[in-house]
Formats: C-alpha cells, sequence, structure tokens
C-alpha cells in the first residue's frame, strides 16, 4: 500500500462493507479507477463523498449525461466568446489561452493537492464516452492542440466511476479499471446504516419498518423498488408522524415517502389485500 495512502475505513456517517473497503484500497495501490456497479440508492456516488471526507481530500464531481463527452472533461475551447471578442470587445484574441477553460478531469490534474474525482454515471453516455477518456486515464496527461499545451497531473487523483448497469461498458475500458458491485444492502446491513442517521430510533419500529421495506421491495410487478434513501426519509417520517410499530405494517403508511411511480401504488395495494398482505409478512 502507497505510504501516503493511509487506508480508507469508512466514515461516521457511510457504512462501508469490509470488501469495499479492501477494493478502494486496491485501487489506490495500483492507481486504477475505480469502477462501481450497483442499482440505484446503493451508496455509489456517496462512496467517492466518504472517500474524500475520510481522507481529507476535494471532492471533483463529474455529472454524465446521455450528452456529455470525453473531450469536456479535459477542456473546452470557447470559440464563441473569441468570435464575440474579436467583432465587439477589446481583448486581444490572439491569446487563445484566455479561451481554454479546463474541464473537471483537466481541475483534478492541475491541482496542488491529490483529489478524489468522481465521474458519475458514466453509462449515461454515449458507448463511445469511456474510450475516449482510455488514454488520459492510463497516461494522466492530455494535450491542447489550441495553445500547444500538455496537461500533466501534478497528482494521481483517486478516481472513482459509478455505473448503474445501464449498457455494458467497452472491454477495454474494463480492463483499466478495479470493479466492484455494491449489493443491495441486507436487513442486518440496513438496520447499521439506519442507527448511524437514527441513533436513538427505537427498536420494534426499526424492525417493523424494515420488515415492511423489504416486502415492499419483493413485490413482483414493482417499477421502481424503493432505495435506501426512501427508507431513511420514510423512517423519519414515521417518527415525526408519532407511529406506533405494530400500525406501520398494518396500514404502511405515508407511502408516498417509498414510492416514486403512479403504476406502482396500485400493485402495492393489490398485495395488501391478498395472501400476500402486509400483515402476513413472514418473522
Amino acid at each position: 500500500m502507497n505510504a501516503s495512502f493511509p487506508g480508507y475505513r469508512g466514515t461516521d456517517d457511510y457504512v462501508v462493507s469490509d470488501d469495499l473497503r479492501n477494493v478502494v484500497d486496491v485501487a489506490v495501490a495500483l492507481s486504477r479507477p475505480l469502477l462501481v456497479k450497483g442499482e440505484p440508492g446503493t451508496g455509489k456516488t456517496l462512496l467517492a463523498v466518504s472517500i474524500a471526507r475520510a481522507l481529507g481530500l476535494r471532492l471533483i464531481i463529474w455529472n454524465i449525461k446521455s450528452t456529455t463527452k470525453a473531450q469536456e472533461g479535459l477542456y473546452v475551447y470557447d470559440t464563441v466568446q473569441r468570435l464575440y471578442d474579436s467583432q465587439f470587445g477589446d481583448r486581444d484574441v490572439s491569446d487563445i489561452k484566455q479561451y481554454i477553460k479546463l474541464g473537471k478531469l483537466g481541475e483534478a490534474f492541475i491541482s496542488d493537492a491529490p483529489v478524489v474525482l468522481l465521474i458519475d454515471e458514466i453509462d449515461k453516455a454515449d458507448i463511445e464516452f469511456p474510450n475516449d477518456l482510455l488514454w488520459e486515464l492510463d497516461a494522466m496527461s492530455f494535450y491542447i492542440p489550441e495553445t500547444r499545451e500538455t496537461i500533466e497531473a501534478k497528482h494521481r487523483p483517486i478516481v472513482i466511476i459509478t455505473s448503474n448497469a445501464e449498457k455494458e461498458l467497452p472491454d477495454a475500458f474494463l480492463r483499466r479499471c478495479v470493479f466492484h458491485y455494491i449489493e443491495f444492502p441486507g436487513p442486518e446491513m440496513m438496520a447499521t446504516i439506519v442507527r448511524v442517521h437514527f441513533p436513538d430510533l427505537e427498536e420494534n419500529l426499526l424492525q417493523e419498518a424494515l420488515k415492511a421495506f423489504y416486502w415492499l421491495r419483493e413485490l413482483p410487478g414493482l417499477q421502481k423498488k424503493p432505495s435506501t434513501s426512501e427508507l431513511l426519509d420514510w423512517v423519519q417520517a414515521l417518527v415525526i408522524g408519532g407511529l406506533r410499530p405494530e400500525r406501520i405494517t398494518a396500514e404502511m403508511p405515508f407511502l408516498g415517502v417509498l414510492l416514486k411511480k403512479n403504476q406502482d401504488f396500485p400493485v402495492v395495494e393489490r398485495y395488501r389485500n391478498t395472501a400476500g398482505r402486509v400483515s402476513q409478512l413472514r418473522r
């Protein structure tokens, strides 16, 4: 392990498994990007936040959209502003460097101190996007032809890449990453997560809320399963509402906190009124 890297052990507000702790350390030791997959709500994005906080490093976030191009992460040449200045401004437009703006990857490279770079939801972009970043992530440098300047990383950033597995990523890209799939937390791990956020929560309320939550996630036909963030919001709503534990599985109150799709409400009601109703949850 790199002597300058103390090792990642999680943070007070982010519960991490031994496997995930170890894979973070391995990715840093190998100087490889860490590609994290998992369904929405498993804490992929918050992992980068936690790593940055635990190590006292600045976090740079590059949110990927369907229209995002790899070039944007390196730099952008503002030709429109240069044209405007040449016609109406009083600036020296021959100095092209003033029209070059570094992207998130460029920011990470020129930082005077190590940073954590989060490339969030890489699978939203075009299939060629990951391959377009291969050289820069390997070499930790890129060339700006407009200024004939090479940007080299002062410090190798800790690169965390998240994916919701909406599309397959190229094999060449995968070979250059350390990979980890975050499984959705089981009841025991989820109880630990909830207690971190609600340390004074009544135990019976916690267990009844978890029972109802996992029953809901197992319903066939549900378009969007509730995730950890929805559960935490729901627990807070239950506490604010003063709900007694025995009412939770019987009534499933505040469903709008857990469900986000109109089509899912009838699914829940149907199963509540059949042999699979909440009152018959496995204990």
